[in-house]
């Protein structure tokens, strides 16, 4: 079975904020056309962008991961995922997006089970 972009939107759409009693679909931080996917006979990728709540947000980088690490636990291995700040909305977006694609923050995130 192929997945399509509103299973993985189903996967991370319920994912709480860290500072806000609210989910990151409510903030209106992911939403479904945020969420790309491909899933053929020659590539099986997910590209999320999600736009943080203020452009100065120092959560992006743990939203980022914890996004990140549901689609890692959630998704078949064949999956490259890829997570990232939507362009313009962030004052540190480049340092960020480094953050979310450092392998070694990655391990890390997956081995915190509050994530």
């Amino acid at each position: 079975d192929t997945i399509d972009a509103e299973e993985v939107f189903d996967i991370i759409r319920n994912i709480q904020d860290p500072e806000h009693p609210h989910t990151l679909e409510q903030l209106g931080v992911v939403s479904l056309e945020q969420v790309e996917v491909i899933d053929d006979d020659t590539q099986a990728s997910v590209n999320i962008r999600f736009t943080p709540t203020i452009p100065h947000c120092s959560m992006a980088t743990l939203i980022g991961l914890c996004m990140r690490v549901k689609l890692l636990r959630s998704l078949p291995s064949k999956f490259k995922i890829q997570v990232q700040i939507e362009p313009g909305t962030h004052a540190s977006e480049k340092a960020i997006n480094k953050q979310l694609r450092d392998k070694e923050r990655v391990c890390a995130a997956l081995e915190n089970k509050h994530l």
